[in-house]
């Protein structure tokens, strides 16, 4: 093993503070990335505070990671030294179960191995991209398109595949009115992608602040859900909803959008549970699904995808000494709309 410089957490209830991590040495399908960015996604928050259970400490977060390969491991095929790559929220999984073979590694029956905050494969606790350098088994590395700005790439492996994969799932597209809650890091995402689908858009957002935003990135309509009109105006109308916000919300308000058969989806995790109305399901055979991440396969359509329709996140690049300032904007949804780190300013 080796040491690399990282922002880390020492505690649930401390600051990051710049430290020294560890990385293993290359094997033979492994990957090592240079990182040159990061972003900061609200899971990383949850995860170093305790909010979604204990953790091993120090941990550094951190999963939306874009870098170059500056080594590769003898049996390496799929990438090679000086490449554009990133890496997700996983780096590893079972390989072996249904929903791996399938492509769907995120759902793992043994549970995938996590960028970090998870036991790797040697037992250690894995260690996210808040560093310099990060190994990888090839497998779980994904290709960067040389027209995808390298800062703005970072976000989509998490904010961007979160977004896409429940809009490919559902199948937003023409004719299909879609509803994005939410209009911050993952909504700003869906709303792009939405739009690039073919969907009819609309954002649902607590107020009309962001609404030139919304419309500049394809939003068609934008209401404002502080305002109790738009849950009457808006009633049976969709035919899938995507709940971006991480915090509670009233579900059953929302499903009553639904038209007949519509589905809502929720991939903001809150640390609460959201209690749902039996009634709200029933009356309109409507559905209340969940969705994670995408699979390594997908992850690669979606980053394919934005780069052939020109989208990306909108982003704040900050050093590596903002981070914990930038925890506490994102807490009060001061940023619009990714933070990403400059990992050359943690040396």
């Amino acid at each position: 093993m080796h040491t690399v410089t990282a922002y880390a957490a020492p505690s649930a209830t401390e600051p990051l503070v710049r430290t020294r991590i560890e990385r293993r040495d290359v094997g033979p399908s492994d990957v090592l990335i240079e990182i040159k960015y990061a972003g900061i996604c609200h899971s990383d928050i949850h995860t170093v505070r305790g909010d979604w259970g204990p953790q091993n400490y120090p941990l550094a977060p951190g999963h939306e990671i874009a870098g170059i390969v500056t080594e590769v491991g003898s049996a390496v095929t799929k990438h090679a030294v000086g490449d554009r790559v990133g890496v997700g929220c996983m780096v590893n999984s079972c390989r072996e179960c249904v929903h791996c073979r399938g492509g769907e590694e995120q759902y793992c029956r043994e549970g995938n191995i996590g960028t970090y905050g998870s036991v790797d494969r040697d037992g250690t606790i894995t260690q996210g991209g808040y560093s310099t350098h990060v190994v990888v088994d090839e497998d779980f590395v994904l290709r960067v398109p040389v027209s995808i700005d390298f800062a703005a790439a970072a976000p989509l492996l998490c904010a961007g595949i979160t977004t896409y994969s429940p809009l490919k799932h559902w199948g937003a597209g023409p004719g299909k009115k879609v509803a994005i809650v939410g209009m911050g890091g993952l909504g700003h995402m869906a709303v792009q992608i939405a739009h690039a689908l073919g969907a009819d858009v609309t954002v649902l957002s607590q107020t009309l602040s962001k609404k030139d935003d919304g419309v500049r990135l394809g939003a068609d309509h934008y209401y404002a859900t502080s305002d109790p009109t738009t849950f009457t105006d808006l009633a049976d109308t969709f035919d899938l909803i995507v709940n971006t916000v991480s915090a509670h919300i009233d579900i059953n308000s929302y499903l009553q959008l639904l038209t007949l058969d519509g589905t809502l989806v929720n991939v903001g995790a809150p640390s609460e549970p959201l209690p749902v109305e039996v009634f709200s399901l029933i009356l309109g055979r409507r559905s209340f699904a969940g969705s994670a991440i995408g699979g390594i396969r997908e992850t690669q359509e979606m980053l394919d995808f934005c780069a052939e329709h020109g989208i990306a996140p909108e982003t704040e690049l900050i050093a590596a000494d903002q981070i914990n300032d930038a925890y506490e904007r994102v807490l009060t949804s001061d940023v619009r709309y990714r933070f990403v780190i400059d990992t050359a300013t943690l040396l």
